[in-house]
């Protein structure tokens, strides 16, 4: 009977402090700075039981969106929405920290937000869509025994996507062999290595595991209530189980997963 919002607030009390556990943790890349994935899971509920949260004609679902900071990793930001919510517009509820690197997949593609993570002196990497217009300036050259395919600096064609991002834009292209195809990355940063830009891009996957854990692990594919207010509620504490588990690991000094920590204290529910 309780509000969602007492469990949101609570979780990023927890997340917050979770953070601070381990903000000092390496990432896999040598970067001093913070790296953040963004990405968003359906989460599907009953369309009979849940008719409040329809999604198309047979489904009804609700959207996580997740900043990930990778060191943890653990979420820097989180927003429930109805499962209609396009992920690009999550952006414009952001506060981009200068100096950040922002990994997304090619659903955030929007010339002008991404522009506004330029203005805000942060950093993204991002995959580029296949019909993107645009103009070579100069080309770089690259080791193409490490996958790299090129390394370009460019302009954005067309009248719309000029105007939404005048400035330059770095295009990485990269061969990846296990998934025998070329992806092509857009970024706001001149300074790293053509490879260090496609490696961070491969970081990305982080954010999708999280989901991948929060779904098989936490209880979040069934239910102990109906209305919006109950599953709502059981997502932040999923999220609020989470962040407990890894503040319990980084105080407890364990190397052991954040599954196996989970299993030993038996979490339910709260």
């Amino acid at each position: 009977q309780r509000d969602w919002r007492i469990y949101a607030d609570l979780a990023q009390i927890l997340l917050r402090r979770a953070r601070r556990l381990y903000a000092n943790d390496p990432l896999s890349i040598a970067l001093d700075e913070v790296v953040y994935a963004l990405d968003a899971s359906i989460i599907d509920l009953g369309l009979s039981l849940c008719p409040w949260a329809r999604f198309d004609r047979q489904r009804a679902a609700l959207k996580l969106h997740t900043q990930l900071d990778l060191r943890g990793p653990l979420p820097a930001a989180v927003q429930i929405t109805p499962a209609t919510t396009q992920e690009v517009t999550w952006l414009d509820k952001l506060m981009f920290e200068p100096g950040a690197f922002y990994l997304m997949d090619r659903g955030y593609v929007d010339y002008a937000r991404l522009h506004r993570i330029e203005q805000a002196r942060a950093w993204f990497v991002i995959r580029a869509k296949s019909h993107m217009s645009y103009c070579r300036l100069h080309s770089q050259p690259v080791d193409r025994s490490t996958g790299l395919r090129s390394d370009q600096i460019i302009t954005l064609n067309g009248f719309y996507a000029a105007k939404d991002y005048p400035d330059k834009l770095r295009r990485v292209r990269f061969y990846d062999e296990a998934q025998a195809g070329g992806l092509v990355f857009v970024t706001n940063h001149f300074g790293l290595p053509a490879l260090t830009i496609a490696q961070l891009y491969q970081q990305r996957w982080q954010v999708e595991l999280f989901f991948k854990w929060l779904k098989q692990h936490l209880r979040i594919k069934a239910f102990f209530g109906r209305s919006e207010n109950a599953v709502r509620t059981q997502l932040w504490v999923a999220v609020c189980v989470y962040a407990l588990i890894a503040i319990a690991r980084k105080q407890l000094k364990s190397q052991s997963s954040l599954f196996e920590v989970l299993q030993i204290l038996s979490v339910s529910a709260f």
